[in-house]
């Protein structure tokens, strides 16, 4: 039997691998990592210098969120979605952040709201920058702070959940300049919405906020399985 090393069951720090995984998970969302695309251990450990049980904990992590499964004979590969269950996954997308429109207290508090136009802001520049990274970090903080004005922990929790079991998904919307900027502008249009106190108008925008990434999806499928 190999000799072990002092080191071999040493765990790894927090921060590496709480780094790994966002990598891992904004690959998957920017689509450099495909649906399908087998992730190997030996080449994760490599790229990212952890030993084997720290890359099969990011990758449990992973599993766990939606973002990738494990198949027999094969290991671990990014998810792929049917199209009935990216239809049913949206469809509960729209009825939980739907119903959180329906709730927030309106109009909202000047102190509240610009809390969320602070965030907006960071987001504006990134897509300016054509940043995707913070571009997808600052939407993630924009919703969070949006339905955050419901003051419902399990709904908020609830809607995040779910939102990062699309991940795997928002690939070929992110990806477009041409969304980033519809997004951004539909999050000022929630902003006038909640600053006018117009209930409508922002349950509609969260509905349809939503279409866009969803839509991309399978149009994708549908021109891979016509390939």
């Amino acid at each position: 039997m190999n000799a072990i090393s002092p080191d071999d069951h040493a765990e790894p720090a927090a921060d590496a691998l709480a780094d790994a995984l966002a990598e891992l998970e904004e690959d998957i969302v920017f689509g450099r990592l495909h649906p399908r695309q087998r992730l190997t251990e030996d080449e994760l450990m490599e790229r990212f210098g952890l030993k084997r049980h720290a890359v099969r904990q990011i990758l449990a992590e992973l599993e766990a969120l939606g973002a990738v499964e494990k198949k027999r004979n094969i290991g671990a590969v990014v998810r792929a979605f049917s199209a009935r269950e990216v239809m049913e996954l949206y469809a509960l997308r729209q009825v939980l952040e739907v119903h959180a429109a329906s709730q927030i207290p309106l109009p909202v508090p000047q102190a509240r709201l610009a809390a969320l136009v602070a965030v907006q802001r960071e987001h504006d520049a990134a897509v300016a920058d054509g940043d995707a990274r913070r571009v997808f970090r600052s939407n993630q903080r924009f919703h969070r702070e949006l339905f955050g004005l419901l003051d419902n922990t399990v709904l908020g929790q609830a809607i995040e959940e779910y939102a990062r079991r699309t991940h795997p998904i928002r690939f070929g919307s992110l990806a477009s300049p041409g969304y980033r900027e519809r997004a951004r502008q539909e999050h000022w249009a929630m902003i006038h919405a909640l600053r006018d106190g117009d209930r409508d108008a922002l349950m509609a925008l969260c509905r349809d906020h939503l279409l866009p990434s969803r839509d991309a999806y399978l149009a994708s499928e549908r021109a891979r399985l016509g390939a």
